[in-house]
C-alpha cells in the first residue's frame, strides 16, 4: 500500500531517532504525530502528540485512528500493544521485527537459523545457571540482560569466574545471557532499507568506536579488514530483513572477526551509526526508512564525498556547538535537550570530506 504525501506517520517515541524522522518525513510532505508518555526532541517537529503510556490500549486506539500508518524509532516497548494496533493501522516494522529484535535469546536464535555467526552463548535464567554458562563459555565474558539493554545499560562484564556475584547483581539478577568476549579488530553496522515489494537498498558499512559503552564515531568507509567482510555481513542482513518481512530500516551491528564477520546485534530502526548519512549519502537512513514504510521507491545509498565521519555530543560536548558552527565541513545537530547530563546524547556532527 503506498501512502502519498500529505498523510500522516504516527511514530512511536519522542526521541531523536523520531525527531529525524520527523524532519525527513516533513521534507516528503508528510505529517507526524508521536505518540509517547512524555514530550521529547520529535515533538518539536510534529504535528500532533498523543500522550500515553506505551502499553495503554486505549490510548493506542485513539491514536491509532488519526494516523494513516506507524513507524516506531526504539525497540523497549512491549510487542503485544504494537500487535493490536496492527489490527487497526499499517505499522512498519512489524511487531514480529520488534519481537525478534527485543530479546537477546530470540534474536541470537533466529540469527543462527539463517546462517549468522554470533559469539558463543548461553542462556542465564539464574545465578545457578550463570556457574554453569561460565563453566561452558569461560572468561572473559559479559552478561547481558536478555531484554531492555542499550548503550551499555544492562550488562557487566566477567574477568574471571569470581565476578559472578557482583554481575549477577549488576544486571538486576536475570533473567539474561552470558557472550564469550570475541578478538576483533573493528566494529561496524550494516544499515539496509526494505520497501514493501522487497527492494532492498544498503549503505556502505560504517566503523564505529565506541566509548564507555555509547557510540562515538562512525567512519565511511570502514578499514579495509571490514570491507573484506561487507559482502558476508550485509548478506545477512538481507536474509534476516526478508525472513522477517521487514518493512523500512533495519541495523545489524558486527564485531570484525579473524574468521569473519561475528554479529553482535540487531535494531529494528534507524541507527545512530546512520547518521552520517543525513549528509554522507545522496538519500539518509530517515527519508529511506519514511519511503520504505509509504511504499515510495527508494533513493540511492551512494557516498556524497570520499569520507564522512560522524561523532556523538555527549553531555558537555554540545557545549562546543559556537565553534563547530563555523567550522568548514561540519555539520551540526543538535537535539534541543533542555538537560544536559553525563552520559545523555544531546547531538552530533558530521565532518564530509568532499575533495
Amino acid at each position: 500500500m503506498t501512502h502519498a504525501p500529505g498523510a500522516t506517520i504516527g511514530i512511536i517515541g519522542s526521541g531523536q531517532l523520531g525527531r529525524m524522522i520527523g524532519m525527513a518525513a516533513a521534507q516528503l510532505g508528510y505529517r507526524i504525530h508521536v505518540y509517547a508518555p512524555d514530550t521529547g526532541p520529535a515533538n518539536d517537529v510534529a504535528a500532533a502528540h498523543t500522550r500515553g503510556a506505551y502499553d495503554d490500549g486505549a490510548a493506542l486506539a485513539q491514536f491509532a485512528a488519526e494516523v494513516d500508518l506507524v513507524t516506531y524509532e526504539f525497540e523497549n516497548i512491549a510487542a503485544e500493544p504494537i500487535a493490536t494496533l496492527e489490527e487497526q493501522v499499517p505499522v512498519h516494522p512489524s511487531s514480529q521485527s520488534l519481537r525478534v529484535a527485543q530479546d537477546r535469546i530470540a534474536e541470537k536464535r533466529f540469527v543462527e537459523g539463517l546462517g549468522g555467526r554470533p559469539a558463543r552463548w548461553a542462556a542465564v535464567a539464574s545465578r545457578a545457571e550463570l556457574d554453569a554458562a561460565i563453566a561452558t563459555i569461560g572468561c572473559p565474558a559479559v552478561l547481558k540482560t536478555t531484554r531492555f539493554g542499550y548503550d551499555g545499560k544492562g550488562q557487566a562484564r566477567l574477568a574471571r569466574p569470581e565476578d559472578a556475584d557482583a554481575a549477577w547483581a549488576a544486571i538486576g539478577d536475570g533473567p539474561a545471557i552470558l557472550e564469550a568476549f570475541v578478538p576483533f579488530t573493528h566494529e561496524f553496522s550494516i544499515i539496509l532499507a526494505r520497501s514493501p515489494d522487497g527492494t532492498v537498498v544498503s549503505y556502505p558499512p560504517a566503523c564505529n568506536v565506541h566509548k564507555d559503552g555509547i557510540l562515538d564515531t562512525s567512519t565511511v568507509p570502514a578499514p579495509a579488514e571490514v570491507a573484506a567482510q561487507w559482502t558476508e555481513a550485509a548478506a545477512l542482513a538481507g536474509r534476516v530483513a526478508e525472513a522477517l518481512g521487514h518493512i523500512g530500516v533495519l541495523t545489524l551491528e558486527f564485531f570484525c572477526g579473524p574468521e569473519g564477520p561475528v554479529f553482535n546485534e540487531m535494531a529494528p530502526r534507524v541507527h545512530n551509526s546512520g547518521h552520517w548519512t543525513i549528509e554522507g549519502a545522496e538519500t539518509s537512513q530517515f527519508e529511506n526508512h519514511v519511503r520504505a514504510i509509504c511504499g515510495l521507491p527508494l533513493g540511492p545509498v551512494r557516498m556524497t564525498g570520499r569520507e564522512a565521519v560522524m561523532t556523538n555530543l555527549i553531555g558537555e560536548d554540545a557545549d562546543a556547538w559556537p565553534e563547530l558552527m563555523v567550522e568548514p565541513g561540519a555539520h551540526l545537530h543538535l537535539y534541543g535537550k533542555r538537560e544536559v547530563r553525563a552520559g545523555r546524547k544531546m547531538g552530533h556532527v558530521t565532518r564530509v570530506v568532499r575533495d
